[in-house]
């Protein structure tokens, strides 16, 4: 357990450090006005935010996902792995179960994380603005709102989360058997590569326009008075302004960040669960223990 904690939580900080600039300008382009947006595009966005803001522009909020890193990864990994192991059987519809689990339990770390992440991008750079980082935008928060402002979100990142684990962990189980990944096999960290992207995107365009709906409550009133009672309020008011596209808005940049973000946290807990057990198995003298862990083991 504790090198699955360890690998995980390596992995999640390696996926964040390549991803959050693409969660920068999918958080813009969603909640941006339709009357005056700011952004024509993704490609645009990026180029933006740089000219205006320079390249850490694209990191800020960075803070918030790394503070919840630890505790997602830990919850994510370490309730699934539980979870299969209950179920009784490595199947399909058991990995989507106890991926589904996972999800659902880490909401409690991730709404408030997202929150706080959302609000720190949208906020103007420079002396005037609003939080000074992570834990002072939730204890802003908390103080104006209480609790139910902390979890802001909670309902909508429930319904994305949920789903979207239970996707991921069914496609990367169903990707990496028919990959044929086994220890042992040379192109086995390729291949890791290759299932762990696919899941991230398909798991994303699962719930995508619940994605967006949640950015949109988490954003309401940082400029101006609120406008959205709840979920479907949001998606009704949403849906009229803007039509269907709404619901899509930002995947672009969140697709293209899928892909490399669950590369990157694959391979790291790949190669960290590899020199962990490596090591283990040398000490033991039991060199037939030391072949390349897979990360599905979790």
């Amino acid at each position: 357990m504790a090198l699955d904690f360890l690998a995980g939580c390596a992995g999640g900080v390696a996926g964040v450090l390549v991803g959050h600039p693409f969660d920068t300008v999918k958080v813009r382009l969603q909640v941006q006005s339709v009357e005056k947006p700011q952004y024509r595009g993704t490609l645009h966005c990026f180029q933006a935010i740089i000219k205006q803001e320079s390249v850490l522009g694209l990191y800020r909020g960075l803070g918030s996902p790394l503070l919840g890193l630890t505790f997602i990864n830990a919850l994510v990994f370490g309730v699934q792995g539980n979870a299969l192991r209950a179920l009784g059987r490595d199947s399909p519809l058991n990995q989507f179960l106890a991926g589904a689990a996972a999800g659902a339990i880490q909401c409690v770390i991730c709404c408030p994380m997202e929150l706080a992440k959302t609000r720190l991008q949208l906020q103007e750079a420079g002396p005037a603005r609003t939080y000074r980082g992570p834990l002072d935008c939730l204890a802003q928060i908390y103080r104006q709102e209480g609790l139910r402002g902390v979890n802001r979100g909670m309902a909508s990142t429930l319904l994305r989360e949920t789903p979207s684990f239970g996707v991921y962990f069914l496609t990367y189980d169903v990707l990496t058997r028919a990959l044929g990944c086994e220890p042992g096999d040379r192109l086995l960290v390729p291949k890791l590569l290759l299932a762990g992207g696919t899941s991230g995107i398909a798991s994303w365009l699962s719930t995508y326009p619940v994605d967006v709906v949640k950015s949109r409550l988490q954003a309401d009133g940082l400029q101006g008075a609120p406008r959205y009672r709840g979920i479907v309020d949001c998606m009704q008011q949403s849906y009229r302004a803007e039509g269907w596209r709404v619901f899509t808005r930002g995947l672009a940049s969140t697709l293209l960040r899928a892909f490399p973000v669950n590369a990157a946290t694959f391979a790291t807990v790949t190669v960290v669960l590899s020199y962990a057990r490596g090591e283990e198995a040398r000490l033991e003298g039991d060199a037939g223990s030391a072949a390349l862990a897979q990360p599905s083991s979790l």
